[in-house]
């Protein structure tokens, strides 16, 4: 049996799939004319490929469209699965959902009281970046969503062939659009097409999941024999909200100007509405019943009469319709407070009324009238669900949409306030030389008034325009709004103290700094980021001093009493990519572990809840995993009920491109934070004696992986080995690949940086000096060696960690990246980076083979047939990319030619596919 046909065979129903989907792109080729390029369709074929010299812009169209398909047929075969096991089983087979979670919240004795006492006090919010990590264009993201819904209707097995057939021609249609659309961006895709995909899931993918997973709960909660009265009304249920980071986040972006700002807010707050409207005339054609004004409840009747007032619609109300079917006519008033009205025909816009809706509290309060309604009516169902729904999303989405962060790097500020000190006739330069105790001493004494540095108009250097104009933007939209609509002010690469105390000077100049009565508050929350290994253990310092300083305190409490939060909370950022980036993934992990366990004791000192929000990136190294393994491993008594983290790039289309994924992944972050802050509220935090041992593996793990990045040849060798000076040239995201354009590796961004790794499949960022840690490991300590191989299958952040570096390891290809390093130009440069990485490879291997009983294709059949599969088309893929990359870059010491640029386009299309084909890009 052939290698293709065993993993055809271990595939099974997926692989099926995958053929249906490759012989109907196959179809549509040789309809257009493109029989030769048909042969060349990956598995169905046994056309060899082009040769580099022939290679064109559709071959590797075809590729890169063959790696849509298959995963598309794989994430379809994962929902299948799931699907049977609930269907067979129970809702409590499948890992991280709410069925799991509450039968082991049960299994530890916790009831169904304590749970659902707790449930409320959980929140979710992921957070949509912009981060350059998506390499497909919108609209073949739109092309894949319409293809994935005609697919599950080609499978539904009630349709007809007749039916089916149709089906089938439809799908043909849609890859004929697919591949008559540019796959990639050949010019940088602007902020307001970033902003439109995030309002595309904000808008239409999420609404429709909320109430899926309010229902999966309730599902689940029954199955565990739980009283469903317990959670039936919305003020039971966990909390979800979402954050935006894209016209907000300016960490080295100089496009995001405060007008962006402004737009987002604005559009943001158009769209929040036009939610709204949609979904309450939905529930007023729901609502339709025979129910009279006279004969509804008191204060009903008192809120229709105060509305009827309010709006002038006093005739309306005696109108006998309106009199009969008095629910739809409160709906209709209830719209008619929202602050729109029609556009010569084009949609809505804002009109802000006299009686409009200002705050969203104020639309769930009118919609527990109508609950209360018709409970009292005796339409109990429509009421915990049509209603309910409603004030979900309400809830949800609020008048806003989503929180905007703001974020800008330190060093920005400091520049920033360097230049408002010279326009204030201050010594700005002499600032940007003081050191911390100097810095803090200015900054205390500027912070005793609410004098600004300077006032509207006054000429100001580029860092401290772009600061200044930015938070007035903010500032407006506040005190015409209030605070919901605005997330955090974030520091990112937060190294001090008086990092984040900078921003109330700031703020200060915007006018968001005021004087209550128990003193000076800044109305925005500031947020460090911590990134670096060295910042993240300097964390606990930072943030106690940032703590205990009074404006601090004040806004603290200020904030709590805004939000109706039982304790103050003071959020943190911890970043998971520069970490990896400087120290190795166990010397990252291990500090992140550490770093969090550090803050929530220094929040404990000051009466803060720490709200961690977790940067995460799409790939191993950047933190990503499986949701459930990830919350898992989060220390003790660090979730607290509150899960923020960023979703990045691809991972945003992955995840919820399509409503039953975002549905599942939304309940994977839903019930896995719910479970285990339930759970470590009613368990005590047991000690690892492993703890001690993680941290030496980290430290070797860390140096180890240091000698290589510091090494005088690395630099040359990760230029010429990787196709980093092409990803650089990518049009993925408007944002720049390094911070401030220096072309040191300390100003490359993570993205780029592990992008470049895993599209030459070197994959260092997730594995190297994990070998080198567990050999010296194994040998000194041998007997502890043996308790980590016990740990490696029951201990969770040990496992999780591991399997993550496996995962990473199996992609890893010696063949393919061996190739890549003959692109090094200096012999002497290549021999000593690539037998440096060489050894560790094989080593990290040799010892993950110690560490778990069984080889990988063993423990995780279908993730290594997968494999195998995609590799068959894979190498075609690099072989081109390597030498498109020769030719480019020796055409490259001449002035750019239309040749050049044509090449250029074609290493871009292999970047694209190539990224398609692993699942990820950065």
């Amino acid at each position: 049996m052939s290698a293709l046909t065993v993993t055809q065979d271990k595939l099974g129903k997926t692989y099926h799939n995958l053929e249906f989907l490759l012989n109907c792109f196959k179809e549509v080729l040789i309809e257009n004319g493109e029989e030769e390029l048909a042969r060349y369709i990956p598995w169905i074929n046994k056309k060899g490929k082009a040769s580099p010299d022939t290679i064109t812009e559709k071959h590797i169209q075809v590729y890169s469209i063959a790696f849509q398909l298959l995963n598309m047929a794989e994430e379809n075969g994962a929902v299948k699965l799931r699907r049977k096991h609930e269907s067979e089983k129970s809702l409590s087979s499948v890992n991280g959902l709410w069925g799991k979670s509450l039968l082991m919240l049960k299994q530890k004795k916790i009831t169904p009281e304590q749970i659902a006492e707790e449930l409320c006090n959980v929140r979710i919010e992921p957070v949509l970046t912009a981060h350059p990590t998506e390499a497909k264009r919108t609209i073949v993201l739109e092309h894949h969503r319409q293809l994935y819904l005609l697919f599950l209707r080609w499978e539904d097995s009630t349709y007809t062939e007749l039916e089916k057939s149709e089906i089938r021609r439809e799908i043909k249609l849609t890859l004929d659009r697919l591949w008559r659309t540019g796959e990639i961006y050949l010019e940088k895709p602007d902020l307001s097409s970033e902003r439109s995909n995030v309002l595309h899931y904000l808008t239409t993918v999420f609404p429709e999941v909320v109430s899926i997973l309010d229902r999966r709960l309730g599902m689940a909660w029954e199955q565990m024999g739980f009283d469903p009265e317990l959670i039936i009304t919305y003020t039971k249920l966990p909390k979800i909200s979402f954050g935006n980071w894209v016209g907000g986040d300016r960490d080295g972006h100089p496009l995001v100007t405060s007008e962006v700002t402004r737009e987002t807010l604005e559009l943001f707050r158009l769209n929040a509405f036009i939610l709204m409207h949609r979904h309450l005339e939905k529930l007023e054609k729901n609502l339709s019943f025979t129910c009279l004004f006279k004969e509804t409840i008191k204060p009903l009747q008192k809120r229709i009469n105060e509305l009827v007032e309010e709006t002038g619609t006093q005739e309306l109300l005696e109108k006998e319709s309106n009199n009969r079917e008095i629910f739809r006519f409160y709906i209709e008033l209830l719209i008619m407070k929202l602050p729109l009205e029609e556009n010569k025909g084009d949609g809505l816009r804002l009109n802000e009324k006299t009686y409009s809706y200002n705050e969203s509290q104020k639309l769930i309060e009118d919609l527990v009238i109508l609950r209360d309604a018709l409970l009292a009516f005796g339409a109990r169902a429509i009421a915990y669900n049509d209603v309910r729904d409603m004030v979900r999303l309400v809830q949800t989405f609020g008048f806003h949409l989503a929180h905007l962060d703001i974020r800008q790097n330190s060093k920005f500020h400091d520049n920033a306030i360097s230049q408002l000190m010279n326009a204030a006739s201050m010594d700005g330069d002499r600032f940007l030389t003081l050191n911390e105790e100097e810095r803090c001493k200015f900054i205390n004494k500027e912070l005793l008034s609410l004098r600004p540095f300077s006032y509207p108009n006054t000429t100001l250097g580029p860092e401290a325009e772009a600061v200044t104009s930015c938070l007035r933007v903010v500032a407006e939209h506040v005190e015409k709004y209030g605070t919901k609509a605005l997330g955090s002010l974030i520091v990112s690469m937060t190294r001090s103290t008086s990092d984040l105390l900078l921003v109330y000077l700031l703020a200060r100049e915007a006018g968001l700094l005021i004087k209550t009565e128990k003193g000076i508050v800044c109305k925005l929350p500031v947020v460090p980021l911590f990134e670096t290994i060295e910042d993240l253990q300097g964390s606990p310092h930072i943030l106690s001093k940032f703590l205990e300083h009074p404006i601090t305190k004040n806004s603290l409490e200020y904030h709590r009493t805004c939000t109706g939060e039982k304790e103050k909370v003071q959020q943190v950022m911890i970043g998971y990519s520069d970490s990896n980036k400087d120290g190795g993934i166990l010397a990252s992990q291990s500090n992140l572990s550490n770093t969090q366990l550090k803050l929530v004791d220094v929040g404990k000192k000051y009466g803060a809840r720490i709200r961690f929000f977790h940067g995460k990136g799409g790939s191993i190294s950047r933190g990503a995993g499986p949701t459930q393994w990830f919350i898992k491993t989060l220390p003790h008594n660090t979730i607290q009920g509150d899960m923020r983290l960023t979703e990045q790039g691809e991972t945003i289309s992955q995840k919820y491109a399509n409503k039953i994924n975002a549905a599942f992944n939304l309940e994977l972050l839903e019930a896995g934070t719910a479970g285990y802050t339930i759970l470590h509220k009613y368990t005590k935090h047991k000690k690892n004696r492993f703890d001690k041992h993680l941290d030496y593996l980290a430290e070797k793990s860390k140096e180890f992986y240091t000698n290589l990045i510091t090494d005088k040849n690395f630099i040359t060798f990760f230029g010429q080995a990787t196709p980093i000076d092409v990803i650089e040239q990518s049009k993925i995201g408007s944002r720049p690949a390094r911070r401030s354009g220096k072309r040191t590796l300390a100003d490359l961004r993570a993205i780029p940086w592990v992008f470049s790794w895993a599209q030459s499949r070197f994959n260092i960022t997730s594995w190297y000096g994990v070998g080198n840690a567990l050999e010296t490991f194994y040998k000194e300590q041998p007997e502890e060696f043996e308790y980590l191989k016990k740990m490696a299958s029951s201990d969770t952040i040990i496992r999780y960690i591991f399997t993550n570096v496996d995962t990473s390891l199996a992609a890893t290809d010696e063949k393919i990246f061996r190739s890549y390093a003959t692109l090094v130009e200096d012999e002497e440069v290549r021999a000593e980076i690539l037998d440096m990485i060489v050894k560790e490879y094989n080593k990290t291997k040799k010892m993950l083979a110690l560490l778990f009983d069984n080889p990988f294709e063993v423990r995780r059949s279908f993730h290594h047939y997968s494999n195998v599969l995609r590799a068959e088309a894979l190498n075609d893929l690099h072989y081109d990319q390597i030498e498109l990359l020769r030719k480019w870059r020796k055409m490259n010491t001449q002035p750019q030619s239309e040749k050049a640029n044509k090449i250029l386009t074609e290493l871009l299309l292999t970047v694209n596919a190539i990224a398609g084909a692993l699942r990820n890009t950065g």
